[in-house]
């Protein structure tokens, strides 16, 4: 099953101030989130975004907020399963994704949940397994084992952004291919002016 960008969003799920500082591999997970949604941007595949109690937790976090492209959806929750906030559910049957990438933190609370939620809903799910992070990395990567058994395809940013670009010799791929073969060290992410 390939990921078309024409069938797909990129949800991002709470990012936020409060939780990166804690999380394990939180730094590698800004960087890969920032990046495939700035590939996003470019190949007009949509970006959503949660804010877990805000209030609380703080916003996103900057460093991904300034890589976030400008046409992004912003939605604030309560329920850790993001299906379950009214806006975003009606925004859901709205939208009618076939597919989304789903990336964020807590990988074992609200992912996991929002993740089970969407495969509830017969979306056809996409587990960024570098950008699911929780404070415990075991958490995660159990977190991304019960997704699997739920039906979620574990990826990574560049397979996404292979399977969005399909081909080559089109100006879609001449546009990002520089971005692509970036090592992920050197891969920045736009910075606010």
């Amino acid at each position: 099953m390939l990921i078309e960008r024409s069938d797909s969003l990129l949800l991002v799920v709470d990012v936020q101030t409060a939780l990166m500082p804690v999380v394990e591999r939180g730094d590698q997970a800004i960087t890969e989130i920032g990046w495939l949604a700035a590939v996003a941007e470019r190949l007009e595949v949509p970006v959503w975004v949660t804010e877990q109690y805000p209030q609380g937790l703080g916003a996103t976090e900057p460093r991904l907020k300034c890589a976030l492209p400008q046409s992004t959806r912003w939605f604030t929750k309560s329920h850790f399963n993001a299906c379950r906030e009214r806006e975003i559910a009606q925004a859901f049957e709205a939208a009618a994704p076939r597919q989304v990438v789903i990336a964020g933190a807590e990988a074992h609370i609200c992912v996991l949940q929002t993740a089970l939620g969407l495969l509830e809903r017969g979306v056809e799910l996409f587990w960024l397994v570098e950008g699911c992070v929780s404070r415990r990395s075991d958490e995660a990567r159990l977190a991304g084992e019960r997704a699997r058994q739920a039906g979620a395809w574990p990826v990574s940013a560049d397979m996404v952004a292979y399977e969005w670009l399909e081909r080559c010799d089109d100006a879609s791929f001449r546009e990002v291919h520089r971005e692509l073969l970036r090592p992920r060290a050197s891969r920045p992410l736009r910075l606010a002016p």
